[in-house]
């Protein structure tokens, strides 16, 4: 197994890791909508949190040599179902034609402001044969 860790997706608040690769899948934990950069600036609106924590998670993948074109399932935890046009919109404006596995989990609160949480299973890029 391999841990993966980016300074470009927000540190882990808890015991945690980001992502773990085993056997060329990706298994990328649960991410909130902070901006790593910003990690006070948390938007206020569903649409603008989801496009965060896509973003989030696009930086844990490439940091495991996967993308979100490689993505496979995503799991996501929205506070309040009344949010999901505005998360499914903005979900489809990020993933494009690109369409994984998915399940929509309506949850309780998330940290203070958070509208979602994701988690996502990717496979990592395979290599290509060089013929060495």
């Amino acid at each position: 197994m391999q841990t993966i860790s980016t300074p470009n997706a927000p540190v882990p608040a808890g015991h945690y890791s980001q992502a773990i690769v085993h056997q060329g899948i990706v298994y990328v934990a649960g991410q909130l909508p902070f901006d790593s950069k910003d990690p006070e600036a948390l938007p206020d609106n569903p649409g603008d949190q989801t496009r965060n924590v896509l973003e989030n998670i696009r930086a844990i993948l490439e940091a495991a040599n996967s993308s979100l074109s490689k993505t496979l399932q995503m799991t996501i935890y929205v506070t309040d179902i009344d949010h999901w046009p505005a998360v499914n919109a903005a979900y489809a404006e990020v993933m494009g034609a690109h369409r994984p596995a998915r399940a929509v989990v309506p949850v309780g609160n998330l940290r203070p402001g958070c509208i979602l949480e994701v988690q996502a299973i990717a496979a990592q890029e395979v290599p290509e044969d060089t013929g060495i």
